[in-house]
């Protein structure tokens, strides 16, 4: 591929082909947002190259960074460098290892002998750090170019792995035998059944635990160098982008690494097989503190006798997982390929993954992998003096607040509550009294979460009828004071979980105690609760509305469900929140295990002013970014982010002008005025006048039609009316008319119907001259599909699609917004502002699906005389903006449609 390079100011810019000049604007802009450090917000619409902009503009600014540093390096380390007169270059050398400058303000009146003494001493302590940068860097270059020119290194190592893995296996086989042959039963626990007995919690037993995995892997820490984060929503998202990277002028030499979960990149098929991530992540780290245990209990084989044969990753091997390491930096890899790579050599991608971030110089990785700080310290993530990109960031305050928000259903606790007793029962005389009073603590969190609800922990939630239903709104605190548990501390609780891994020691007991305990009476007693918990599982399933617990559980295949506790420990570190920042929603839904308590976040700048304030610079990008109002005052301004740091720039589209058409029209065929509000739109002129308008509308326009609802069940009614008044039947002379299904399953399939429709009646003529696809707005269709070309040479907007503003969460939001940011004279309030903005970042992603790349053409047109307001049009996205045409009476609407599609069928 021939490469091009771009000049800009005086900077290069390589690129794959000669860019557009909007994209060669995107690489300056971006170029000076990660120089001076600033937090940029970025909006380049679909089919206007947006990835390889920003590829090209952030690798050629960390390839100019790179060079500067050394440059710097090599001056300070030359014999007889003089004294460096200012921090600048204190500063730039010392972000190059992620570490604050060393230029701190002294203290007033202190002497100059001591202000010399102390730089002294700091350049000092920088020569000797940039030495030992120097020589780690050095043996990361030999060591990778080694790997990149010898193969015959891979093969020589993979052969001796195979072998050293035979050996573990039959090493392993023998201490099983071993172990089974004995008759000796602690305390007559089943085998196996230890695992399932929580550890003594003591503080110091588990610092001395994680001090003994960081002396495993000391030899696998290196400082992080400077490096680009880039995140987005999606796993194929991240694909494509890596696929990007490939293509570029930066494919061979950029070190990339792809991060994801356990789920998606784990190679042990058994632990794969548990299918719930929370249990695939327990069961990791639970196989990896068994391989410590073993290598210190090796010391006294006869005291650690029965857990010598509890099971360790095959996977997890240092020496194999450096060699994995190295392998990702020799070559840019999607995380397929890594899987592949991992397989091959035998190594753990997800932890080979995280061993080559230090080193890494582009970083890639989902939503919560970044924006999550728990998820976000797991995985190693330093991101002092980083550079953040967030790809796709329409919806990043949704995707924000939905992760640090928590729902539990009554059948959850309940569950918990009965597995959590049987539990306790079962192994209490083998507890220490902390974890007897934790375990007890728990308990009682979970009655009085149910007795908040009007229920009762002991009986079956599904035949619980509430005397009171609807929702209720509480704060943190009055939640909690209400359900008389404000007198116990949820933060050592929190760490209680997260230390004693409690709810996976749960899961395994509910699993494995029908099958394996004697029969007894115990057995009986048993056998009813665990009749009992299928019963609780069956009305999780259907009654927990926005539960985290997998859908169509029965199905074969299906994952397995988490253990209730888990869901239920989320819920509880929700709890740890400020209280300003967070409400509690208590659901009553008729009967218990219906009703919920739900955590709704409220302030989600408190999740991201980590990242803005530890970075060097933040960039959020997306094709459609307006109103950006949003991210300044909801995201930027709350998380103490100062306007002035604060860049924004958006591009136009790269077709020309005449290739698009968006209209405004206030009236229909009939006179009717366009207004579909919720009191208006399900009148039978409404809809029969919608009816009208795409029948015209579908005489002109050639290829696809997509047409956007505001809800599933207002185009379900519009649907039924026009199959009743036969509109239906007359739009069905020109177009076939398909729907968008409920289910995800089915998406694929009418696409492919949609789409050989359309090319079929291309190609054979006649009146049938395509298809209409009726969306709905924020379902399928509206997001990640792409109607290209004649698969969307129209895109039709019915209403606006508002949000339910008598939704709790909605209202308390807005509540909230009005209390905590200032009202700008003549604007609307900001809790008002949020319903008109969340109202057009729907419409404007749903628009989005048309005009794809340069040739391509469509006209949109949004049926509501609202869209008309000033207010209103400044919130759609520039290139639209600029463009649209307001028209009061159908007539004028329509001839503009007609000699627009006129125009654009006549082969040029």
């Amino acid at each position: 591929m021939a490469h091009h390079t771009q000049e800009d100011g005086g900077i290069h810019f390589p690129f794959p082909f000669p860019p557009y000049s909007i994209q060669k604007e995107f690489m300056a802009e971006l170029y000076q947002v990660l120089e001076t450090g600033k937090i940029g917000i970025f909006e380049s619409p679909t089919g206007t190259g947006k990835s390889l902009s920003l590829i090209c503009g952030a690798l050629s600014w960390l390839r100019d960074f790179e060079q500067k540093k050394q440059q710097e390096e090599a001056r300070l380390l030359e014999p007889g460098a003089g004294p460096l007169c200012d921090g600048r270059e204190l500063s730039l050398l010392a972000s190059s290892s992620c570490q604050e400058p060393p230029d701190t303000p002294r203290p007033a009146g202190e002497p100059d002998w001591v202000t010399q003494f102390l730089q002294k001493k700091e350049e000092r302590d920088l020569v000797e750090r940039l030495k030992e940068e120097q020589v780690r860097r050095r043996k990361r270059e030999e060591r990778l170019q080694q790997i990149r020119h010898d193969v015959r290194l891979k093969y020589t190592a993979k052969r001796l792995r195979q072998e050293e893995e035979t050996e573990s296996l039959l090493r392993l086989s023998r201490e099983i035998l071993a172990a089974g042959s004995g008759v000796e039963h602690l305390e007559q626990l089943e085998s196996g059944e230890e695992e399932l007995v929580l550890a003594e919690y003591e503080s110091d037993e588990e610092k001395r635990v994680a001090n003994g995995v960081d002396e495993d892997e000391d030899d696998l820490e290196e400082e992080h160098i400077t490096k680009i984060y880039y995140c987005s929503r999606t796993h194929s998202q991240l694909a494509q982008f890596v696929h990007e990277v490939q293509k570029s002028p930066f494919g061979k030499e950029t070190r990339l690494v792809s991060l994801g979960s356990r789920q998606n990149l784990c190679v042990n098929e058994e632990v794969k097989n548990l299918g719930s991530v929370q249990l695939i992540n327990d069961r990791c780290r639970d196989m990896q503190r068994n391989k410590h245990e073993k290598s210190r209990a090796e010391e006294n084989k006869p005291k650690r006798r029965r857990q010598e044969s509890r099971a360790a990753c095959p996977f997890y091997n240092h020496e194999q997982m450096q060699l994995l390491r190295d392998e990702i930096l020799v070559e840019v890899k999607d995380m397929e390929q890594l899987v592949t790579l991992g397989k091959e050599a035998r190594a753990c991608p997800y932890y080979g993954s995280r061993f080559a971030i230090p080193a890494a110089q582009l970083v890639v990785l989902p939503y919560p992998m970044l924006l999550h700080a728990a998820t976000r310290q797991a995985a190693g993530i330093q991101l002092q003096g980083q550079v953040v990109i967030i790809d796709e960031a329409h919806n990043l305050i949704d995707a924000i607040t939905g992760m640090h928000s928590a729902e539990v259903s009554g059948s959850q606790l309940c569950q918990a509550h009965s597995q959590l007793l049987q539990y306790m029962e079962r192994y209490g005389k083998r507890l220490k009294a902390k974890n007897l009073m934790y375990i007890k603590q728990i308990l009682y969190l979970l009655e009085k979460f149910v007795a908040v609800l009007g229920g009762n922990i002991r009986q079956n939630p599904n035949t619980q009828s509430l005397s009171q239903t609807g929702a209720e709104l509480k704060t943190i605190n009055d939640f909690l004071f209400q359900s008389q548990v404000d007198n116990i501390n949820l933060f050592k609780v929190q760490r209680y979980f997260e230390k004693s891994m409690l709810s996976r020691k749960l899961f395994g007991f509910t699993e494995r105690y029908g099958a394996v305990l004697p029969a007894s009476q115990e057995q009986s007693r048993l056998s009813g609760f665990q009749h009992f918990l299928q019963s609780l599982q069956s009305g999780t399933a259907e009654g927990a509305a926005g539960a985290a617990a997998p859908e169509e559980e029965g199905q074969a295949g299906a994952p397995r469900p988490a253990s209730p506790l888990m869901h239920i420990e989320g819920f509880l570190a929700a709890l740890t929140t400020a209280n300003q920042d967070g409400r509690v929603i208590l659901s009553r839904q008729g009967s218990l295990s219906q009703s919920s308590l739900k955590f709704l976040l409220l302030n989600p700048a408190v999740h991201f002013a980590q990242v803005v304030k530890e970075c060097r610079a933040v960039v959020i990008a997306g094709g459609t970014m307006q109103p950006v109002s949003d991210f300044r005052e909801q995201l930027l301004a709350c998380a103490g982010v100062e306007a002035e740091r604060v860049v924004e720039f958006s591009c136009g589209h790269v077709i020309p002008p005449d290739n698009i058409l968006p209209l405004v029209i206030c009236s229909g065929p009939s006179g009717q005025q366009l207004e579909f509000t919720y009191q208006k739109r399900e009148l039978p002129q409404m809809m029969d006048e919608t009816g009208r308008i795409l029948c015209n509308l579908c005489n002109v326009v050639p290829g696809g039609v997509v047409c956007f609802f505001p809800s599933y069940e207002y185009q379900r009614q519009v649907y039924a009316h026009w199959d009743k008044s036969g509109l239906l039947a007359r739009l069905a002379i020109r177009k076939k008319i398909f729907q968008e299904p409920k289910r995800a399953s089915q998406v694929e399939q009418v696409l492919m119907a949609y789409s050989k429709c359309i090319t079929c009646c291309g190609q054979v003529g006649g009146t049938v001259t395509g298809a209409l696809l009726l969306s709905v707005v924020g379902g399928k269709m509206s997001e990640g599909i792409n109607f290209s070309d004649d698969l969307g040479r129209c895109v039709v907007m019915v209403g606006m699609p508002y949000p339910n503003v008598k939704s709790p969460e909605l209202q308390e939001k807005m509540a909230y917004l009005d209390q905590t940011l200032p009202r700008s004279p003549g604007q609307a309030p900001p809790g008002k502002a949020l319903v008109e903005n969340l109202c057009m970042k729907a419409v404007n992603q749903s628009i989005g699906r048309a005009i794809r790349h340069q040739r391509d053409f469509a006209s949109i047109v949004l049926l509501d005389q609202r869209y008309a307001r000033p207010s209103v049009l400044t919130k759609l996205p520039a290139w639209i903006r600029d463009r649209v045409e307001v028209k009061a009476t159908f007539g004028s609407a329509f001839a503009a449609m007609r000699k627009f599609h006129r125009q654009k069928s006549v082969p040029s």
